[in-house]
């Protein structure tokens, strides 16, 4: 009875007698027909830019010169061996050997994308297959929407669009270096997208000169993405400052005002005004753009300064009030006191050395009348009369009381006024009665 042997659909028998070469010599033709063992193409899916070029490479790693091939998606032959099937002159032949074959596409474009084979002619035939993804290039934004000049106030709408992206690429928003958020839009267009992202915002004076950039971020951007940058304009009516030199103005100083406008378009010139009148006509006042500087100063000086600017949205004024005050006095070298001292101990080893005490500037300038002797004195003459004017009414109250009494005790036996007045004790306190002698 013979045992069967199948192998890719072949079958012989075994017998007990017969001639050991014709087994072994279907045995080698059934290996031939169906390939070594590990004789399988191997090959790698691969991805490329558009424009760029790629390489599609199948091995094998045993092989009897048994034919290699490679096909597009549409399963035209581009390559069997190293004969060339198909005419495009993007499509040539890097490598052919009985183990490897390796062709280059070059100029990519978003056609060529897709699943290409590599076939090994062995019975039955085996395949692999290798996916070509190309990369869209996103084109260079473009920003719609600025308005030259904005005015302050206004509401704009900022669109950065990019298109020919695959897949759809990603746009951001950036105010000078800080990124903003905008809302983002993709729609399809054939095999590539189209990417918008809109901003919306109110522009004020601080968005003059401010720079907004649209940058697209896309894998098939290796390098730098793709960016545009537009510098935004904004007019506005001017707004107006005085700096001044001098934190208290004297007699004979310098002193320099200067008018700070920023406005756009710029206010020049700018008008300056004393008093809501026009400046004095003095050597000593000098203008020069927007600076207004005092060569020494005068108390005739004093008055209230206005700068005002003004462009074609509007005017703008600041006001700085002057008031010199006397400039301090110095006494001369002879009769100035000397400045008190106080010890000082950072000399070497401890040495105590005298410097002079750090005074007030005012110090040296020449001390009136001492106002509290003065009123300490007038207080005690105030007092003292007051003690005086107090002692001598008590004074004179008490005689008038005394000399009432003596009128009251003449009239008690008095006929009349005359003797009453004649009878007072008060009149003849030291009399002493008439007396009468006889010798």
């Amino acid at each position: 009875m013979s045992t069967p042997y199948r192998k890719t659909g072949f079958t012989f028998h075994k017998r007990r007698r017969v001639n050991r070469r014709r087994p072994f010599f279907f045995y080698r033709l059934c290996l031939k027909l169906e390939g070594a063992p590990g004789q399988f193409p191997i090959v790698q899916n691969m991805t490329v830019t558009e424009g760029g070029t790629v390489n599609l490479t199948c091995r094998v790693d045993h092989n009897d010169n048994t034919s290699l091939q490679w096909s597009n998606p549409a399963q035209q032959t581009l390559f069997f061996g190293d004969k060339k099937a198909l005419r495009d002159n993007r499509i040539e032949l890097v490598r052919a050997t009985s183990q490897e074959l390796t062709i280059s596409i070059s100029e990519v474009t978003l056609g060529d994308e897709g699943m290409y084979t590599c076939s090994l002619f062995t019975m039955p035939v085996k395949t692999a297959k290798a996916f070509l993804t190309v990369l869209g290039v996103p084109k260079k934004p473009e920003i719609n929407g600025f308005t030259k000049p904005a005015m302050e106030g206004d509401f704009i709408t900022l669109t950065c669009v990019t298109s020919g992206s695959k897949p759809a690429a990603d746009v951001r928003w950036f105010r000078n270096e800080k990124e903003i958020k905008g809302a983002k839009e993709v729609n399809a267009s054939g095999r590539t997208f189209t990417v918008k992202s809109s901003l919306k915002l109110q522009v004020d004076r601080n968005d003059d000169g401010v720079a907004y950039t649209c940058k697209v971020d896309h894998v098939a951007l290796t390098a730098t993405p793709q960016q545009t940058t537009e510098v935004l304009e904004v007019h506005y009516a001017p707004r107006v400052e005085i700096k001044h030199s001098l934190t208290i103005p004297q007699e004979g100083q310098y002193l320099k005002l200067e008018c700070v406008s920023k406005g756009n378009p710029s206010p020049d010139p700018v008008l300056w005004t004393k008093d809501g009148g026009e400046l004095p006509d003095l050597d000593r006042m000098i203008v020069e753009g927007r600076e207004l500087t005092f060569t020494s100063l005068n108390k005739t000086d004093n008055g209230t300064y206005r700068c005002e600017a003004s462009n074609h949205l509007g005017t703008n004024h600041a006001e700085y009030v002057l008031f010199v005050y006397d400039a301090p006095t110095t006494p001369s070298p002879s009769t100035a006191p000397l400045a008190p001292t106080s010890p000082d101990t950072t000399g070497p080893l401890g040495s105590k050395h005298l410097k002079p005490a750090i005074t007030d500037p005012n110090a040296l300038e020449q001390r009136g009348p001492d106002h509290a002797l003065i009123g300490g004195v007038v207080a005690v003459v105030v007092f003292v009369t007051l003690c005086l004017i107090i002692v001598l009414g008590r004074y004179l109250a008490r005689h008038k009381g005394t000399y009432l009494t003596n009128e009251a005790k003449g009239a008690d036996d008095a006929p009349d006024a005359d003797t009453a007045i004649i009878n007072a004790d008060g009149n003849h306190a030291h009399a002493e009665e008439k007396k009468e002698y006889f010798i």
